[in-house]
């Protein structure tokens, strides 16, 4: 009888364990130190589980994972690169090079980017635009 209760009794410590840790800390670490966003619906339903099972250490999930910034959702990301740099894929009438263009944004950002997809939806810019960014058309 001794070695059931201990079971039952490790059996509990650990759920309460796992669930003062928090769900969105335990599965998504590196989302830890947000301060705000959108909020992951599978990180809700799995902290509102333990609420269901547990009300104090669920709260303690939810507060826990409001506190780190686990529950929500990674913020997008953005990069600049200098316009100088991207001036040998632009032919001399104007168009892009996607090719060239694919190699300078692979070499500065580090990451390949399929233009040639052809589901990319390519937007066409005005001499507005660029004088906005500083930049002077030379085509």
């Amino acid at each position: 009888m001794r070695i059931h209760s201990r079971v039952i009794g490790g059996a509990l410590v650990a759920t309460l364990l796992t669930q003062l840790t928090a769900c969105g800390t335990l599965f998504y670490p590196d989302r830890r130190g947000q301060i705000e966003g959108k909020v992951d619906p599978v990180i809700v339903a799995l902290d509102a589980i333990g609420i269901l099972f547990y009300v104090i250490p669920g709260l303690i999930a939810f507060g826990v994972d409001f506190a780190t910034g686990a529950i929500y959702y990674p913020g997008g990301t953005t990069a600049q690169v200098d316009p100088a740099k991207l001036k040998p894929a632009v032919n001399a009438d104007g168009s892009i090079d996607n090719s060239k263009l694919q190699a300078i944004l692979e070499s500065e950002l580090g990451q390949r980017l399929p233009l040639n997809d052809p589901r990319l939806i390519q937007h066409r810019g005005s001499v507005e635009q660029l004088a906005s960014y500083g930049l002077i058309p030379a085509a």
